[in-house]
């Protein structure tokens, strides 16, 4: 029994990101990032550990008749980010 799904991870805060989270000289938020917390339901960036449930879930044998998905982890930004103008 194969099984084909795949995790749509959101903006995750890790080193590779760090630079559009860093506050700027002036004390204010980097664009971006204000951009991205404005666009999230979840009001901020993930971080890996939010990645780690779904993995388990699609790993173990709760996911035996979950297949052909993409389970995004992107605290809403998807369902929100077009809704806004």
């Amino acid at each position: 029994n194969i099984q084909c799904n795949g995790i749509g991870p959101g903006y995750i805060a890790t080193p590779q990101t760090a630079p559009l989270r860093e506050i700027q000289p002036d004390g204010s938020r980097h664009p971006f990032d204000k951009f991205i917390i404005s666009k999230t339901p979840a009001a901020r960036w993930g971080t890996p550990e939010d990645l780690e449930g779904p993995a388990i879930f699609l790993a173990s044998d709760a996911s035996d008749f979950v297949n052909g998905h993409i389970l995004y982890v992107d605290g809403g930004i998807l369902a929100y980010i077009g809704k806004q103008p």
